[in-house]
Parts: structure tokens; C-alpha cells; sequence
């Protein structure tokens, strides 16, 4: 779960790390309300579930209640990279001193929690790693043993803060692994961590991804859950229980039984000359309801141009499948061939299901590298 950058914030304090004053603005009036309260000087900032909101216009810096005001009204409503934006932050201004980047994140390949620090604050940290990795410092934690004081230390060398706010420094890094490992997150990064004219280590941005499958032991968490309605393809998955989606930049539509196999399929659509417009796995259990719920989501997103429905039947029935199939071909109009693949249980009972439908938009085939070919010459 992918938290709003007030959210974040409101974390960071209740675990001790200082952030700007700020109040939530779901109206400009609101947001004129809150820089008279907070200015002169204000940001006003788009609250969104993405990155990249500065390139996008949704960060602006303003001197004064009626600028607030205006910037907010042009703000809200705006959408970025598919997800409308409902509410701002507005925050006051602060001194900044020095900028600096720093990030806690699950390291599957490892096994152990990743710290990756920067003095390159304020920046792209991925163009700051291949265009200068000696810049970035990764320090990996064994979280049966927990960050230890050396580690500490080399955080902050990588940060490069002033040796007058080191301490406050490294109780912002400690109070940050503590978030990490409390909350149950999978990622807190903070871009920038800025020292302030007065010499505060304070967090200027907050992005924070929580563990789905902890929420359950974090009540006071749940009005985290997104609820500014269906506004972007990831929050309709989340409502139809579609959890594991992910919204790529290709044009053809992927929905598939188990990660492994929804991987190798993106990887056939690559190989033979294809993008995927995005990453679903509907799980091994798909019922009917599931496979309708997941068609259409692509859908009606009106980006793909082929959808390539790739099921094997071990838990999940093939015929099963093909009816939800058939289910969401008739609840939404189609204009793009949907190719299906069946293998496994009850799969010969599927591809006649499929067949005896007759849709003029339904392409059922018999192998992945056949359905792979197929979805990739219809975006064509």
C-alpha cells in the first residue's frame, strides 16, 4: 500500500523524525487558509500515489494567500501519470542548508534491509547511480541482528551532513529504521533530508510503501487505504481484489495465473517484438467473477491494444476461466482481439466454451509462444 505524502509524513513524526508544518487542502479556499496560517511562504504540493510529481506541476513554491489559492485550484483536478489529484499539502517554507537523499527498502536478493544514502538530495537517484554510483552508499542490515552503529556511521558519511548535525543525523536514521521495521513497510525514502538554516535534520518528502499482508496488525493504518475512488487502474484492481497488478508502458494487456508464469509471459511478449501494458496475476484460484473483473479492468483503460489471457489449470478450472471470459466480452464493449491460452485442467472443456461464443474479438490459441505472436500482431 502506497502511502500519500502527508501520510508518510504523519509516520515520520509519530517515529520522532522532524517534517515541515503542513496542512491538507481539499478546496483552494482550504489551501488559502493554510498559507495565510503557515506563510508567507508556502508549498503547495500535489498529493498523489506516484513519483514525479515536480516535472508534472505538481509542486509549487508560492509568497502568498491568493497565489496559494490560484495554484491550488489549477492543481486539483490535474492528473498525473494517470492518477487524479484530489487534495494538496500545503507546507511552510524552511531554510535549507544542505540536501540529501535516503532510503530504506526490502532486498529480496539478500535477504536483509537495504539502506541507500546520498549526498545528491533532491535528485533523480537513479540517473545520480548510473551517472555517478560512487555517489550512492548501500548499507545492507541483517534484520535478525537489527542496524548496528557502524552501519550508522557509514549512512551518514554517505549522506554528507555537516559535523554539526551529525547526531541529529543519525537519530533521524535510527528513527527511520525503526519506522521500517514497526510499520511493517517495504520502502521509506525520504528525498530530500535537508539540514535547515538552524541545523535540523528534517524530512522535506516522504514516500512510504507499506506490507499489504501486515496491515492487519496496524488498525490505526486503515484510513491509509486509498479512497479517493477509482481513479487509477491500480486502486480499480485493489477494489476487485486484483492486488498484484502492475501498470506498465506497453500495448499489450497481460493477465495470467502465478507470477511465474505472468513473468514469462511478459518475457515472450518481449522476444517477440511486443511491450506489455502491464503485470496481473489473477492467482491460482481465478474463479469466473475474478477473470471478468481482470478483463475488463484492461479494458477499460482503452491503452491496450490486444490482451493476451495466459491460464494454467492446476487449482483453477479452464472452463471456469473461459466462462469469466466470456462473462466480461459481454459486459463491456471490446475493440481490441483478446487471445486466450488454456492449458491444464479442464482445458479442452475451455476452448470450446470459447469457441461455441463466437465473438468476433476473441482469438482462443493453443501455445504461449502461438498467443504471444498473436497479441503482439494485433497491436499492429
Amino acid at each position: 500500500m502506497d502511502l500519500l505524502e502527508h501520510q508518510g509524513k504523519e509516520l515520520f513524526r509519530r517515529w520522532g523524525l522532524l517534517v515541515p508544518e503542513g496542512r491538507v487542502a481539499h478546496t483552494p479556499k482550504q489551501a488559502s487558509e493554510a498559507a495565510r496560517a503557515l506563510g508567507p511562504t508556502v508549498a503547495v504540493k500535489a498529493q498523489v500515489r506516484i513519483g514525479g510529481r515536480g516535472k508534472a506541476g505538481g509542486v509549487k513554491i508560492v509568497h502568498d494567500p491568493e497565489e496559494a489559492e490560484a495554484v491550488a485550484g489549477a492543481m486539483l483536478g490535474l492528473t498525473i501519470k494517470g492518477h487524479p489529484v484530489r487534495r494538496v499539502l500545503v507546507e511552510a517554507g524552511v531554510g535549507i542548508t544542505s540536501e540529501s537523499y535516503l532510503s530504506i527498502l526490502l532486498d529480496r536478493t539478500t535477504r536483509s534491509h537495504l539502506i541507500i544514502a546520498s549526498a545528491r538530495g533532491g535528485m533523480d537517484i537513479e540517473a545520480v547511480a548510473e551517472d555517478e554510483p560512487e555517489a550512492i552508499t548501500r548499507v545492507h542490515v541483517d534484520p535478525l541482528l537489527g542496524l548496528q552503529t557502524f552501519q550508522v556511521n557509514r549512512v551518514l558519511a554517505g549522506l554528507g551532513i555537516p559535523a554539526a548535525s551529525r547526531k541529529a543525523a543519525a537519530a533521524a536514521v535510527r528513527n527511520l529504521y525503526r519506522l521500517y521495521v514497526e510499520a511493517d513497510a517495504t520502502l521509506v525514502e525520504v528525498n530530500p533530508l535537508i539540514v535547515t538554516d538552524g541545523g535540523e535534520v528534517m524530512a522535506l518528502d516522504s514516500k512510504v510503501s507499506l506490507d499489504d499482508s501486515a496491515v492487519f496488525r496496524h488498525p490505526e493504518m486503515s484510513g491509509y487505504a486509498p479512497d479517493e475512488g477509482v481513479g487509477s487502474q491500480e486502486e480499480a484492481a485493489a477494489k476487485h481484489g486484483l492486488s498484484t497488478f502492475l501498470k506498465l508502458e506497453g500495448e499489450v494487456g497481460i493477465i495470467g495465473n502465478g507470477a511465474g508464469l505472468v513473468m514469462s509471459t511478459l518475457d515472450l511478449v518481449d522476444q517477440v517484438g511486443g511491450r506489455a501494458a502491464n503485470f496481473l496475476d489473477v492467482g491460482g484460484g481465478a474463479d469466473a467473477k475474478v477473470l471478468s473483473n481482470a478483463l475488463q479492468l484492461i479494458l477499460a483503460d482503452g491503452r491496450a491494444k490486444s490482451v493476451l489471457v495466459n491460464i494454467f489449470g492446476g487449482i483453477t478450472r479452464c472452463d471456469l476461466v473461459a466462462e469469466g471470459v466470456v462473462d466480461a466480452l459481454g459486459a463491456v464493449e471490446v475493440t481490441v482481439p483478446v487471445v486466450v491460452r488454456l492449458a491444464g485442467t479442464n482445458a479442452d472443456a475451455g476452448r470450446r466454451i470459447l469457441s461455441e461464443a463466437r465473438h468476433p474479438m476473441l482469438v482462443p490459441v493453443g501455445s504461449m509462444v502461438e498467443a504471444a505472436e498473436k497479441a503482439v500482431e494485433a497491436t499492429r
